[in-house]
């Protein structure tokens, strides 16, 4: 749950679903629930997947590296979405074909959308008040902010106060 990860959440809560948050970071579980997850599942724990295998309707993944999709699919329900945001600089690793095709799951992903779907986003966020949570570091920070942000130090976007450029 990064920057991107941590604005699904809350907009999955805002919008009434059952969150379930995924991550490899037990330092993540309290806020992921504080961010308005139902649950939180740390994905390195064999048991806590087999739960949910065949659960879900939908899956937004926000991964920005290339992880094994398989342990995401498998806990899709018949007819089930694993939609891809995140764009790793190397591709994931093949997905198993069997495992999309016995149950008709798919494989999805999306981008930005246009500039109607920006506003009204926009719109839904300020009615909900749904901010990102960020670090306001001044310019002269930018190269630890850079070292942090390399070691998954952030939590969860750094904003430049740009006062500081003075």
């Amino acid at each position: 749950m990064g920057g991107l990860g941590h604005m699904g959440v809350k907009l999955a809560h805002a919008f009434g679903a059952h969150t379930v948050l995924f991550t490899s970071s037990p330092g993540k579980i309290e806020d992921g629930k504080r961010l308005g997850a139902d649950e939180v599942v740390l994905s390195k724990d064999e048991n806590a997947m087999k739960k949910h295998r065949g659960s879900m309707d939908f899956i937004l993944n926000t991964v920005a590296a290339p992880h094994n999709l398989d342990a995401f699919t498998d806990l899709l329900r018949i007819d089930g979405t694993l939609c891809l945001v995140g764009a790793p600089a190397t591709p994931h690793p093949s997905p198993t074909i069997w495992n999309l095709l016995m149950k008709r799951r798919s494989i999805a992903g999306s981008a930005i959308g246009g500039i109607p779907e920006t506003q009204e986003m926009l719109d839904f966020c300020a009615q909900h008040k749904i901010v990102s949570d960020v670090e306001i570091i001044p310019i002269q920070k930018i190269n630890e902010a850079y070292a942090r942000m390399l070691k998954s130090d952030v939590r969860y976007r750094f904003v430049i106060d740009m006062a500081s450029l003075e």
